[in-house]
């Protein structure tokens, strides 16, 4: 009866390393296929019309190299656009941020909107609802306060929207580790794992559903047919609503080949793994049937798995190997070459480490459904926020 166990359970682990071997292929092909589309880009200059934008960047507290980030927003090879930021609070510490940009750069139209209501309990949809009132121009992106960007960045963010089909234009992101532990097993994940999903989706699929944090930009008018920000204000994966119901008007959702930056905090082991949870269990309601499916993704626990299943034989070994591998060649191809994250190969020995804890959280995030988010603490069901007092 045991033995027959085990040869289950080594069935079940081999077929766990075939279909990772699988998804790790196509993300290779898939990154492959991005590549070439950013190297046809590449030297093209459009002569499309340009269009008025107004970025909206809803603010609480302050986020490593904050105000680097503020500024590159100034910096943008652009004819006209304006920046707006918003907080619930006037005395929160990144509104000094704001008030110094405004003396750096007299000329730009930068504005700050106190944003007084708390419409639910994501307070950043609450405050981007208020803030949007604000905003002159047709056209609007909104981007997280520590992302930063280069000067052609709303060139490129802006320019697919020539086409009245597109509905939302949205981007990867590479994260700038902090010295610590936690802090490069997060920059890890988006450049090897996070990043690899994103493009996988939009190739199997025929492109995106949903929008990323780090750029969604959609015009005003798409924005009230969906209900506006108010729609959104009890989710937590708000990007990524915001993209789904876009797309669900019959438009399409673009992944541009700009590629932003962000500098991560410097998390200890603990507050690495907090964020991984917050983050899985907000994937888990939002996209439940893609989350379970990570399941055939854990190539190193299952090949680690079989090895220890089949006693250290010597094929398992070789499967052990090759799925490490491809492993590697994903965080290359991806990390390395498609976000251009120049920290990812002094980090790749992490990488074992890091795919076993995310497969841990994983498993874990089925249990429980309490996230922890810039200090407070909410009850996550069917991808809405209720607050826990």
């Amino acid at each position: 009866m045991v033995q027959h166990t085990i040869r289950i359970a080594q069935a079940v682990c081999i077929l766990g390393c075939f279909s990772s071997i699988i998804y790790y292929i196509f993300c290779i092909r898939a990154g492959v296929v991005f590549r070439r589309i950013r190297e046809c880009k590449e030297g093209f200059v459009g002569g499309e019309a340009l269009p008025p934008v107004s970025i909206l960047k809803p603010l609480k507290g302050i986020d490593p190299e904050i105000y680097e980030s503020f500024r590159s927003h100034c910096l943008q090879d652009y004819p006209e656009y304006e920046i707006i930021f918003g907080v619930s609070d006037a005395a929160d510490p990144a509104v000094a941020s704001v008030e110094q940009l405004q003396r750096e750069f007299p000329r730009r139209s930068i504005r700050l909107v106190v944003c007084p209501e708390i419409l639910g309990p994501n307070v950043k949809v609450s405050n981007l609802e208020q803030m949007v009132k604000a905003a002159r121009y047709e056209h609007l992106i909104v981007n997280d306060s520590d992302i930063r960007v280069e000067s052609g960045y709303l060139r490129g963010i802006v320019a697919p929207f020539a086409d009245d089909a597109v509905g939302m234009v949205t981007c990867l992101y590479r994260g700038v580790a902090a010295t610590t532990i936690g802090s490069r097993l997060e920059s890890l994940g988006i450049s090897t794992d996070f990043s690899a999903g994103v493009i996988v989706a939009r190739w199997l699929e025929g492109g995106l559903h949903f929008g990323l944090g780090s750029t969604l930009a959609f015009r005003k008018r798409d924005l009230k047919r969906i209900g506006g920000f108010a729609a959104m204000v009890d989710f937590l994966a708000d990007d990524y609503e915001l993209g789904r119901r876009i797309a669900d008007l019959g438009m399409k959702v673009l992944l541009s080949d700009i590629v932003v930056e962000t500098h991560l905090p410097a998390y200890d082991f603990q507050g690495f793994v907090a964020h991984q949870m917050r983050w899985a269990r907000g994937v888990r309601d939002a996209r439940l049937g893609g989350y379970i499916g990570l399941a055939s993704t854990f190539g190193v626990l299952w090949a680690l798995l079989t090895v220890f299943l089949s006693k250290a034989a010597a094929w398992s070994w070789i499967v052990f190997g090759f799925v490490l591998l491809l492993r590697l060649l994903v965080a290359a191809v991806v990390g390395r070459v498609i976000l251009r994250d120049r920290q990812v190969l002094r980090d790749v020995w992490l990488l074992p480490a890091r795919d076993l804890i995310a497969a841990g959280v994983w498993m874990v995030s089925f249990w429980g459904h309490t996230v922890t988010w810039r200090g407070d603490r909410f009850e996550l069901r069917k991808g809405r926020l209720l607050r826990i007092s």
